[in-house]
């Protein structure tokens, strides 16, 4: 999404269900073993900033945004910054490469977005499940894969021609409660899920093989 050329169209007196198609979509738990920490990506979200100007009360008005308003009557709108937009994230990416296997477009991903570079054997399937179903219905399935500094091989941000503006972000594995019910820090229900699995069934094996040197 180009964000100098976003368009909001607000609608009134206006009910219903609305859909739309979407592409199945995959993400990655990445945990880092040298550092004991979550890979996450920060992005911006238009979704969230509208939500976050709303109930600040910041949420400009159809005749403000309008083209065919006069630019000499327009009443100047206080927006928030843009980092009111912006959540963390697993890193992810939608299914749209005829050929390729779920495990092999998440891979593509870690690389993209984390600048990882994976075994696709390595990629374990958490599970899968439907995303969005009030709107999309699509299908989502969430990996985990581990990675260390030596497997790093090159820029992390994901692609700026397709309009991907990305942060890659480490979450110490110590600190992993305090993010999740940290309510101040926006994230999405997947990344979660994902680090309450992650507790529930690696770190098991981690102390099991005293390969985890951090409390967690």
């Amino acid at each position: 999404m180009n964000l100098l050329t976003c368009e909001f169209i607000f609608w009134k007196n206006r009910r219903g269900n609305a859909m739309g198609k979407v592409w199945k979509s995959v993400s990655v738990l990445i945990y880092h073993t040298t550092r004991e920490c979550f890979v996450l990506v920060k992005q911006f979200r238009p979704a969230v900033y509208m939500c976050e100007c709303a109930r600040q009360g910041k949420m400009p008005t159809v005749d403000a945004m309008s083209l065919d308003t006069d630019p000499q009557s327009r009443v100047p709108v206080q927006l928030l910054p843009a980092s009111s937009g912006i959540t963390y994230e697993l890193c992810a990416g939608i299914v749209d490469k005829p050929g390729l296997s779920l495990e092999e477009i998440a891979k593509e991903e870690v690389q993209e977005e984390c600048g990882y570079r994976v075994p696709v054997e390595n990629l374990q399937k958490i599970t899968s499940y439907r995303s969005g179903v009030g709107v999309t219905g699509s299908k989502h399935t969430m990996f985990y894969v581990e990675v260390s500094d030596d497997m790093h091989v090159g820029t992390d941000g994901g692609i700026p021609e397709e309009g991907e503006l990305i942060e890659v972000v480490h979450i110490p594995l110590k600190d992993w409660q305090t993010f999740v019910f940290n309510e101040c820090i926006p994230k999405t229900a997947g990344v979660n899920f994902a680090f309450m699995w992650f507790h529930d069934r690696i770190i098991p094996r981690l102390r099991d093989s005293k390969c985890l040197v951090s409390s967690s």
